[in-house]
């Protein structure tokens, strides 16, 4: 088991892991790219459960899903079907992160982000902008771009549907979508496909 978490998570935050996925008794699938989602947690009819994580993100994005995830296996177990991202999965999620925010597990400049997205998690780490580009490197996928990076005006392509860039609204941008005429709002790091720059 440690010498397949070791290819997706920092090494010194490998023995913590372990120790959750005994203890919980976690039935860990990772998975290919989900363009939706970087990880789920799922009950079946027999009253088994699984957690799924994408196989493409990196390490530090990798074992925070992976935690999130737990959180929600550790909720259901402790207090059956509630609000998926309520007060308990909140409360759960927080006390079983804490031990893994060490700068032997998280590089420094991540470790303040990460302590200010966890006085109140969020369903996602993408709906904290700060935190998930420092969780990218504030490196976009070779070939895309963040939104925040395109020039007003310019089109670009996501989930294959093409949008003109609009103006900004605090974090997020209004992006016209070409086919339905409808606006949209983007949070500022969502990584897209340039096709037309009107500079």
């Amino acid at each position: 088991m440690r010498e397949t978490l070791l290819a997706y998570i920092p090494e010194n935050s490998a023995p913590l892991v372990e120790y959750l996925i005994k203890k919980y008794a976690i039935n860990l699938k990772i998975v290919n790219e989900r363009q939706t989602k970087h990880g789920d947690f799922r009950t079946f009819a027999n009253g088994k459960t699984q957690i799924t994580v994408n196989n493409n993100l990196n390490k530090y994005q990798f074992l925070l899903t992976l935690v999130h995830e737990i959180a929600h296996h550790v909720t259901y177990k402790k207090f059956g079907r509630v609000q998926p991202h309520g007060k308990e999965w909140k409360t759960v999620f927080q006390h079983l992160m804490i031990p893994f925010l060490r700068p032997d597990i998280y590089p420094n400049h991540i470790l303040p982000l990460l302590a200010n997205h966890f006085k109140n998690p969020k369903a996602s780490t993408d709906s904290d902008p700060k935190l998930s580009l420092a969780l990218k490197g504030n490196t976009a996928e070779i070939g895309k771009v963040f939104v925040f990076e395109i020039p007003e005006g310019s089109i670009f392509r996501y989930k294959k549907n093409t949008y003109k860039m609009g103006k900004r609204r605090r974090t997020r941008y209004e992006c016209l979508n070409l086919s339905t005429q409808k606006v949209y709002l983007f949070n500022q790091n969502i990584e897209v496909s340039l096709i037309k720059n009107n500079l």
